[in-house]
């Protein structure tokens, strides 16, 4: 079953971003993720929501791959920076129809 990461992140320090562009793309590659956006082209459409500075989204051809990277040694480093140095939320988001 297909899942997608989506990521709302708001830098607070640029001295990361850099470094996690240039290294993690392949980690998630290695894990089977696919990027489908990493932009600040969006808009909020409806909702009180404070706007984030970035949406990223990331799709992983199961639950279990998106777990992985999460956890990946090498994606540590990454995700330590990433959360010191900005206001981030991710979700992981099953590709279903619950309602249907």
């Amino acid at each position: 079953m297909t899942y997608f990461s989506v990521l709302s992140v708001t830098p607070t320090s640029d001295d990361w971003v850099a470094n996690y562009i240039a290294s993690v793309g392949d980690i998630v590659s290695r894990h089977g993720g696919e990027y489908l956006a990493r932009t600040a082209s969006h808009e909020q459409l409806e909702g009180d929501a404070e706007m984030a500075a970035l949406r990223i989204i990331i799709k992983w051809l199961s639950r279990a791959d998106a777990l992985n990277f999460m956890q990946d040694p090498d994606y540590a480093p990454h995700l330590a920076a990433r959360t010191k140095g900005s206001t981030s939320i991710h979700h992981l988001i099953e590709a279903k129809d619950d309602l249907a």
